[in-house]
């Protein structure tokens, strides 16, 4: 039998428990609560295996524009900033 999917606010231990599928914790030592997912140019993190985010995942539709290197996805402090990328190709077509 599946648990129904955990409400924001509530804590959580993994995201894919969360409706909002982000178990987002504020530093090591916080407690993990779900949380929704980062709108447009809000802080993000990639989606990644641990399941718990210190920024979450962007909304459908968005891509989370960050660098990934290899410290930043083992210390899970690899941040962007989300972006629609139908709005990132316009910018690059009226820049040519």
């Amino acid at each position: 039998m599946c648990a129904s999917p955990i409400d924001n606010g509530e804590l959580c231990l993994q995201s894919f428990q969360c409706r909002s599928k982000c178990c987002h914790r504020v530093n090591g030592l916080s407690m993990a609560r779900c949380a929704n997912k980062a709108a447009e140019n809000q802080e993000c993190s990639r989606k990644h295996l641990i399941g718990v985010y210190y920024r979450c995942p962007c909304e459908n539709g968005l891509s989370c524009d960050a660098d990934r290197t290899i410290v930043g996805i083992i210390t899970n402090t690899d941040y962007g900033i989300c972006q629609d990328p139908a709005n990132q190709y316009k910018i690059n077509d009226e820049s040519n």
